[in-house]
């Protein structure tokens, strides 16, 4: 009997750490440690909410604690039937009014959060010149990665978006094939992308991710959209506003941008092999002029070097990058990436080298 104890016992406390380590978590993904506005309000939402919660639990097992020990046989006696309180108005009343209080004390800041977050009329904010305020991102989800484009910037870029902090970022959400679910964890969301309608919403980002771990807040898709749903990760870099508009200058010229001579090797490969046939290696919109520009069929990789992981998930180092080309679909299951096993070895790593060269960053 001591035996079977001792392992529930076990059970018991394996329970109780679950309890106390759910809120353990890193400050670049944990909605616990909220880095903008938008996270701060919604963790505000999920105070409130335990709050009450906690609140109800402590009065109902306090009434069940009464009760049980000031009604026991041995206190009041073999044959006494305590007063019956069955129909009685008072306790109806209570127990029907105490409720509703609760709810709406919790309704009232979850609804007017609700239609504030919802509010995306600054998105077209324009100034006395006639020119935008506000910077918008649209976001294409496909699987299984994420496209992010800058509509008023010509800019676009893939897996890893960058945005200035202290201002509202307005999104336009969507997605290419199936639904999935753009969030940022620890500065809010989460929204959906459809295949047929577009969804918007804003985020603000208080704080810049240079001190976080790899430097960059980690994105999630947050809908079971097929085998590799767990490995659609991104990463979000947040720059203060002048960095910001630097790297905006230098993604704007990326199409000027020559390889040296160590890597024209790399790029050549990789124009033999058909890459640039799907991935762009620019960050400028598609222009029928430019054919090196973004399309949609593969991730843009003007900054690749730049980036901390390889396909999201991988250390970023060449021989990952190879790895990659050459394991794709068991890395990402699913995933509309050909395999590179028929390529040499020494072609591999000399693409790799050259991906690695794709940089902005000084």
């Amino acid at each position: 009997m001591m035996r079977k104890f001792k392992k529930w016992r076990f059970v018991a406390l394996f329970a109780a750490m679950t309890v106390f380590l759910t809120a353990c978590g890193e400050d670049y993904l944990s909605t616990l440690t909220p880095a903008g506005k938008v996270g701060q309000e919604q963790f505000n939402l999920l105070l409130l909410s335990t709050a009450i919660m906690t609140l109800v639990i402590i009065v109902v097992c306090a009434i069940y604690l009464i009760s049980f020990f000031k009604f026991r046989r041995s206190v009041v006696g073999e044959h006494v039937i305590p007063k019956q309180v069955e129909g009685s108005h008072t306790l109806e009343v209570i127990w029907t009014v105490i409720p509703i209080i609760l709810l709406l004390i919790l309704a009232v800041p979850t609804v007017t959060a609700t239609y504030k977050l919802g509010d995306t009329s600054g998105m077209d904010a324009v100034d006395e010149n006639g020119e935008k305020t506000a910077l918008t991102v649209n976001v294409t989800a496909k699987l299984y990665w994420w496209e992010f484009e800058y509509p008023d910037l010509g800019i676009v870029t893939s897996q890893e978006l960058v945005v200035p902090t202290g201002e509202n970022v307005y999104f336009n959400l969507i997605a290419a094939d199936v639904k999935h679910s753009f969030w940022i964890p620890a500065v809010g969301g989460k929204m959906d992308t459809n295949v047929e309608n577009l969804n918007k919403f804003y985020l603000h980002f208080d704080e810049e991710s240079e001190g976080l771990k790899d430097g960059v807040f980690y994105g999630k898709c947050a809908e079971l959209c097929g085998p590799s749903h767990a490995l659609m990760d991104f990463k979000v870099k947040t720059l203060a506003k002048d960095d910001f508009n630097e790297w905006v200058e230098a993604m704007q010229n990326t199409d000027q941008r020559t390889v040296s001579a160590d890597v024209e090797a790399g790029e050549k490969a990789f124009v033999d092999n058909g890459c640039i046939a799907c991935h762009a290696t620019d960050a400028i919109a598609t222009t029928p002029e430019n054919p090196y520009a973004s399309n949609a069929v593969g991730p843009n990789l003007a900054t690749f070097g730049d980036r901390n992981r390889v396909a999201g998930v991988l250390e970023h180092t060449e021989e990952e990058v190879v790895n990659w080309l050459q394991n794709s679909d068991e890395i990402k299951p699913g995933n509309l990436m050909p395999l590179y096993d028929d390529v040499s070895e020494q072609e591999l790593e000399e693409i790799a080298a050259y991906l690695m060269s794709l940089s902005v960053e000084e």
